[in-house]
């Protein structure tokens, strides 16, 4: 027989122990805070600059009122305004985010940052930053989301308006 202990590692084992690290919490806990302010700033953003609209948008709809316009339709008019803007932002944001990826990561090895000991182990690969498309889409359909609800909200606010008032008030913008 072979006499002497035989020591097995297994890559699932080693990669368990190193997915609780404290720097794996920190770093998980600094993304959660990134994507709150992130998103937070969208909507901030978005709200104020479709706020800063409102009396045009009210004129407008005050003048295609008097044409026949509905509430309905004047509520979808406003929606779809604000979709070029958010498509675009989207894309552009899942493009940047695809393209950064592409960049950094194969001048990053991540193994570095979730080891323990200082020394390399050798059931660890270099681990690499990847594009995941799940990563990309989902925060550029937020982006979408956000822009159309906040507009939608808008939309809801500036209908129920009186169009009489916009009318009378001729054009101040």
């Amino acid at each position: 027989g072979a006499g002497g202990s035989i020591d097995v590692t297994f890559r699932s084992k080693e990669r368990a122990a190193l997915a609780d690290t404290p720097v794996q919490a920190g770093a998980g806990r600094l993304y959660t805070a990134a994507v709150a302010a992130g998103a937070g700033y969208a909507v901030l953003a978005v709200l104020l600059s479709l706020l800063q609209s409102v009396p045009a948008r009210r004129a407008l709809l005050a003048r295609l009122r008097t044409m026949g316009l509905t509430r309905a339709q004047g509520r979808r008019l406003l929606v779809l305004e604000s979709l070029p803007q958010a498509l675009l932002a989207a894309c552009g944001g899942a493009l940047v985010g695809w393209a950064a990826i592409g960049l950094v990561g194969p001048g990053l090895d991540l193994a570095e940052l979730a080891m323990t000991a200082p020394q390399r182990l050798d059931a660890v690969e270099a681990v690499r930053l990847r594009t995941d498309p799940w990563s990309l889409l989902l925060p550029a359909g937020a982006v979408v989301l956000i822009a159309v609800g906040v507009a939608t909200v808008q939309a809801w606010w500036v209908t129920r308006l009186r169009t009489t008032t916009e009318l009378r008030a001729g054009d101040a913008t």
